[in-house]
């Protein structure tokens, strides 16, 4: 990065490119008073300033770069109400009602896009419902799917999720690599960016206040509230959102959530466009697509340019070696592709927890987080301000894992990175020989 600390300048990737409608924030200057701060101006952030608003609160979203500058504007723009954990492995482990409320949820996060698109008139999002496709990579993967789809259906009356054969699994993605996959007509794609702009700047026009370039340096109780301090000035609140995920390591402002969390770079590259040719008719239907494999590869069109995108890329910066594993990866699925131009490349952390699932919930009784979306967060983070707003006014919302159990410190932290590099190189073996 370009300086030690934030604020730090936009990266550069395909939907920085693209983006439209960028709305325009000034930064903290001054000292203000709020019911609510909430540190971070991503998906989550933004949507709990909407429903403390909606419960009489005034809130004031701190964001120590730009809207969008972290993972709400970086990820991949799939709309997902998936956990990383199986529905069918959280009923297995706490309860055929957990797995249903945690099922509940995704669904609930899924629909919530398409009302904040609605509500907030964000067309430039060009959200698609056209479902994802998780294709399979081995017939032991395929079985796995197969059994998955009919307990979704018989335990929870899911009949959104099918199963396509090898020749379906062709016509759908182009590629003769797949033994089947799993067709599940929920969620679908979406520009990320915009898709924030678009609600940060539904935000403005009812008075919201939004800062950007301006990070929360401190944070210390006093009286009967909580002092954030800033560069330029101070907040004083109630109480204090942090709403950081990935990104919680800026400041020493949010280091009460930080060790909770294993940040995992993902890398991912977009093509030229490839309208009239080679490669064109790839991914015809405009779903978002998985991989089976442990180290997950994905892929998606964004207009008329095919992304590719998956994890491995470690370390703090963009890897060359990662995005030319990627590049390798997408020629192989799709030989199409060889002569095609590599027009952006960029990364981005996700935010990983030890049990695989987001946690929310307090830290105590002025400070409520929501963090850990294990990669699955342009829905669930867009939709979990309603339960933050609801924490934040005393109650406790049905939150089935989520808030469970309070976020537990990662052990070994220090050490992380090489563990996750460990792991990592495991998962890639047992890729490579077929298990």
């Amino acid at each position: 990065m370009a300086a030690a600390h934030p604020p730090f300048p936009d990266i550069n990737s395909l939907w920085q490119e693209t983006a439209v409608d960028r709305p325009v924030f000034g930064t903290l200057s001054g000292d203000r008073r709020y019911d609510v701060a909430i540190i971070g101006g991503g998906y989550t952030g933004l949507s709990t300033a909407r429903y403390l608003a909606r419960r009489g609160l005034s809130s004031v979203v701190l964001e120590a770069n730009r809207i969008g500058w972290g993972a709400s504007g970086r990820n991949g723009g799939v709309v997902s109400g998936k956990f990383r954990l199986a529905f069918s492995d959280i009923a297995g482990r706490y309860g055929i009602e957990t797995a249903r409320r945690m099922h509940d949820l995704g669904i609930e996060a899924i629909e919530h896009v398409s009302e904040l698109v609605e509500d907030y008139g964000i067309t430039s999002a060009g959200y698609r419902p056209t479902g994802s496709l998780r294709c399979a990579h081995n017939a032991v993967s395929l079985e796995a799917l197969k059994t998955e789809v009919g307990w979704l259906k018989q335990a929870l009356g899911d009949g959104g999720c099918s199963i396509l054969s090898p020749a379906e699994m062709e016509a759908e993605t182009g590629s003769r690599d797949f033994t089947g996959g799993m067709l599940n007509t929920h969620g679908g794609v979406i520009h990320p960016l915009n898709f924030v702009f678009g609600i940060a700047a539904g935000l403005k026009a009812v008075g919201i206040d939004i800062f950007e370039n301006t990070s929360v340096t401190g944070l210390r109780r006093e009286g009967s509230g909580v002092r954030l301090e800033t560069p330029r000035g101070t907040i004083t609140a109630g109480q204090v959102v942090i709403a950081t995920n990935s990104y919680s390591d800026l400041t020493r402002a949010t280091a009460a959530v930080r060790k909770a969390i294993i940040p995992f770079r993902s890398a991912m590259i977009a093509t030229e466009p490839l309208s009239g040719k080679a490669g064109g008719a790839l991914l015809a239907n405009g779903r978002s697509y998985t991989e089976t494999r442990r180290m997950m590869r994905w892929f998606r069109k964004a207009g008329d340019r095919l992304l590719y995108g998956g994890r491995g890329a470690f370390g703090k910066t963009d890897s060359e070696s990662a995005f030319a594993a990627l590049h390798k990866a997408m020629v192989r699925q799709f030989p199409e592709l060889s002569d095609a131009a590599v027009t952006h490349r960029w990364s981005g952390l996700v935010a990983m927890t030890m049990d695989s699932i987001p946690h929310v919930g307090r830290l105590d009784e002025r400070v409520v987080y929501a963090v850990g979306y294990n990669g699955t967060g342009v829905a669930l983070a867009s939709s979990m301000g309603k339960h933050v707003a609801a924490i934040v006014a005393g109650e406790s919302p049905d939150l089935g894992l989520l808030t469970s159990e309070r976020l537990k410190p990662v052990p070994f932290y220090p050490i992380r990175e090489p563990a996750v590099r460990l792991v990592a190189g495991w998962y890639q073996f047992l890729d490579a020989i077929g298990r």
